[in-house]
């Protein structure tokens, strides 16, 4: 059975949850603009030097989603910004695609105002269904393929205004702690950030002693895809924080071993949280032309994000934030095509020239 992203956020929240949840309402979905010319679409594969010799076994050739305008073809001259959009965990790009209804909601973007831009979606799913798009000799280096890699290509195949004033970067649930964490190490790349419900954002506790045990029990790559959803969930964690090389065959770390806390690999997870090491990064916040995030009014990660915006407040950095009416999931297409891209077509650099 399919996890779905409601779910799979609440695993990934610093309280884990391991049994099924509820199956969230409807994703509200904005209607098909009238006229609304067609993007063109492009799925792709793009090599990723960052991720090759990764202990996990992750493909370094990545399939990508490419949004181009309209007029791309029938405008050769024309240069245009781009925006990178990260999906959350245990989905993969397309599934989120389907989530946030792309390509309509690029269309309806570009049919209601917003300026043309390239928008990129790739795909950052693992073995344990997520990259926690971390750096990690066990899953591969993704903070690399997305800021690096993936950047590169993107500039080097398209027509793309090649600079960090023209690039925006964007993501939701684990893609918004993406867009977070690469967002404030990586100021030279971009310049606009959207952070859209982001997962993980502080310290995660161990999980029960009944997951650890049927996590401790796996002898085989293959037997981790056979766990329920939060134990997988937790394998994704330790692969991205607490790596391991010589501890085969997963190579990682957990919080508790042979039943005893280990309470170093807990303080690795807890030194990945965001709210935990954002003020070593505020010089870097400061870069950025324009920083926002959004979370619904009935989403568990609303405290958290909430936080964020409050850290970033008390640094004096402006920063927009809205909490709308919505849970985790249900609005996410409407917040993409009405929020996120108009975002970016105010705050992105659309003049090659400049």
């Amino acid at each position: 059975m399919k996890i779905s992203t409601l779910t799979a956020f609440l695993l990934l929240s610093a309280a884990p949850v391991y049994a099924q949840q509820p199956a969230p309402p409807p994703t509200v979905v904005p209607p098909v603009v009238a006229g609304a010319a067609p993007v063109i679409v492009e799925k792709i594969k793009v090599h990723s030097p960052a991720l090759e010799g990764n202990l996990e076994g992750e493909s370094a050739d990545r399939d990508v989603i490419v949004y181009l305008p309209p007029d791309y073809k029938s405008h050769p001259e024309k240069r245009y910004p781009v925006v990178y959009a990260l999906h959350g965990y245990s989905i993969s790009h397309e599934m989120w695609s389907n989530e946030i209804k792309t390509p309509q909601t690029i269309e309806g973007a570009f049919a209601t105002g917003t300026k043309d831009m390239i928008v990129v979606l790739p795909n950052s799913r693992t073995l344990h269904n997520g990259s926690m798009y971390s750096n990690s000799p066990t899953v591969g280096n993704f903070e690399g393929f997305i800021a690096h890699d993936l950047v590169a290509y993107i500039d080097a195949h398209y027509r793309t205004i090649a600079n960090r004033t023209s690039r925006g970067l964007a993501g939701h649930s684990m893609g918004g702690y993406g867009t977070t964490r690469i967002g404030m190490k990586y100021p030279e790349v971009f310049s606009a950030l959207y952070i859209m419900s982001p997962c993980c954002m502080s310290a995660r506790e161990a999980p029960p002693a009944e997951a650890l045990k049927a996590i401790e029990a796996v002898k085989t790559p293959e037997d981790a895809t056979k766990l329920g959803w939060g134990e997988r969930a937790t394998l994704a964690t330790a692969a991205a924080w607490s790596p391991n090389p010589k501890n085969p065959p997963l190579y990682l770390d957990l919080p508790v071993k042979n039943g005893q806390p280990q309470p170093d690999i807990l303080a690795k997870w807890a030194a990945n949280a965001p709210l935990a090491m954002i003020d070593q990064y505020i010089s870097n916040l400061r870069q950025y032309h324009a920083i926002s995030m959004d979370v619904g009014d009935q989403d568990g990660l609303k405290t958290d994000t909430t936080k964020l915006h409050e850290t970033l407040d008390n640094y004096g950095i402006a920063n927009g934030f809205e909490i709308y009416s919505g849970n985790h999931v249900s609005n996410v297409a409407d917040r993409f095509q009405n929020h996120v891209l108009p975002f970016f077509g105010k705050n992105l650099v659309f003049d090659s020239k400049k």
